[in-house]
């Protein structure tokens, strides 16, 4: 179930919210998520750097905006899988995802001098996470 709730939220910020039954909080989140990939124009830098444009992604991407994204996302993740079910520790539960906040905020701010900026802060931030599911998606 904590699994579940956790992939969801990784899929599309709010959803795992909408799976633990948190209507509001999860639509809230998925409002969020819509605004801030707009106004950072997130997926037009995906889909450039996918395409092999790796500095026309930097370009386009706003980091006024995009910058709140990675401990937003990391935090909608934890959030999904520690309410989905009673009894996860809060607080060791919540490493890894702090971890990958991080970690996903440092690669943004230095995407520039990666060679796939959106794929490498996007797996600096999911590896994390996985590994925080996994741990602790089963307690």
């Amino acid at each position: 179930m904590r699994v579940i709730a956790a992939l969801f939220s990784m899929f599309m910020p709010g959803f795992g919210q909408l799976y633990n039954n948190q209507i509001f909080k999860g639509l809230l989140f998925i409002v969020i998520e819509h605004f801030d990939n707009y106004t950072g124009h997130i997926n037009e830098a995906i889909h450039l750097d996918f395409m092999g444009h790796h500095q026309e992604a930097i370009a386009v991407t706003d980091y006024q905006n995009m910058l709140f994204y990675a401990p937003f996302y990391a935090y909608n993740v934890w959030d999904a899988m520690y309410h989905a079910r009673l009894g996860l520790d809060k607080a060791k539960s919540a490493i890894p995802f702090i971890i990958a906040a991080i970690i996903g905020e440092m690669a943004s701010i230095y995407s520039a001098l990666l060679p796939f900026p959106t794929l490498m802060v996007g797996l600096s931030m999911i590896i994390p996470m996985l590994i925080g599911i996994i741990m602790f998606g089963r307690k």
